[in-house]
């Protein structure tokens, strides 16, 4: 047997954007782990991303790279590659798929080495908005991976917070529901000033509402929310990103648009609803664990899903998908789920 044979099984996973992307990696990238404690697992990410790999199994290791400064460009790939070959990998998993990691696995399969690319099913994605149809949870696509890879798993993960306690930033007071009400487009967003309204009702049944949302314009307009409604808190641009966690954690319920928060949620083990606009729940962003369809509002319009992954315009001018959700309604449903 060769040397090469006799070497431990160490497989380099690369995922580099974006943060709910590499979040819905983290089930499988556990669970595999733990179910081969023999094999080691690099998981290769940037910086800000790598924050997001708390509490991991022994045999996982995360590579926090500075993608936009030293790995920018040709000659940044050219130094990622030989960065990624320091690892001595025995197997690839490539669970981006885009121009970059192409290269880098090029590279390895020259080396010999074995590499396996997610597939993004993107030549089905104009058939699946046309024909309405479901396309298979990326999650889902991730184990695949590992599968074809030689290491096949059952989804046992939980929370990155399993036997090691979260300690939340704030006090949480219960009933508690986070809100994190803002998506990185506008036809994944639920109308500001309906979710506030959401927000409003909420606190006048006594339910305690602590919103999430990132530094700036979205920090400024939460502390605006807070302050004029009272039982309704602010985190947003206040806690690291593993704090939010920590905080998300504590909380009875989140609520959150097609957006990074519900996948963050979904590592710490709460239950998770989320709206749905643009996008549905069919184009297989789902957060993990949460692939019910009461954990869901979708008003399932016939020209929803217009697209997989958002954009900043509704295509009709009139975004009905998220406009024609009443905001009682979803408050009822947060207080239904809390109460369950």
């Amino acid at each position: 047997m060769s040397r090469r044979n006799n070497r431990q099984p160490h497989v380099l996973i690369l995922r580099f954007s974006a943060l709910g992307d590499v979040a819905m990696t983290l089930p499988v990238i556990y669970s595999v782990a733990r179910a081969y404690p023999e094999a080691r697992f690099t998981v290769a990410t940037r910086e800000f991303f790598a924050k997001l790999f708390i509490n991991p199994p022994e045999n996982v290791e995360v590579l926090g790279l500075d993608m936009k400064n030293k790995y920018r460009g040709l000659m940044g790939l050219r130094r990622l590659c030989l960065r990624l070959a320091q690892i001595r990998p025995t197997a690839v998993a490539d669970l981006h798929n885009v121009a970059r990691t192409w290269v880098i696995d090029t590279f390895f399969r020259l080396k010999g080495v074995r590499t396996v690319m997610v597939d993004k099913m993107r030549s089905s994605r104009r058939r699946m908005l046309r024909d309405k149809g479901q396309q298979k949870s990326f999650v889902d696509r991730y184990a695949e991976v590992f599968a074809r890879l030689g290491y096949p798993a059952d989804l046992t993960f939980r929370s990155v917070f399993a036997g090691n306690g979260a300690v939340p930033p704030v006090d949480v007071r219960h009933p508690s529901v986070g809100i994190a009400p803002f998506a990185r487009y506008y036809n994944k967003t639920y109308p500001p000033e309906r979710m506030r309204k959401v927000a409003e009702i909420l606190c006048r049944k006594g339910i305690n509402v602590y919103l999430f949302g990132a530094r700036g314009k979205e920090a400024e307009e939460l502390r605006q929310w807070a302050g004029e409604i009272r039982g309704c808190e602010s985190m947003a641009g206040e806690f690291t990103l593993p704090e939010e966690m920590a905080a998300m954690s504590a909380m009875d319920l989140m609520v959150s648009m097609d957006s990074a928060n519900q996948h963050l949620a979904a590592l710490t083990g709460t239950k998770v609803l989320t709206i749905w606009g643009s996008t549905t729940p069919a184009c297989g962003f789902t957060a993990y664990g949460n692939a019910d369809s009461s954990s869901a509002i979708c008003l399932g319009l016939d020209c929803q899903p217009c697209t997989v992954a958002g954009s900043p315009t509704c295509p009709r001018g009139h975004l009905d998908c998220m406009c024609l959700i009443d905001p009682q309604s979803v408050a009822s449903r947060i207080e239904s789920m809390i109460k369950s």
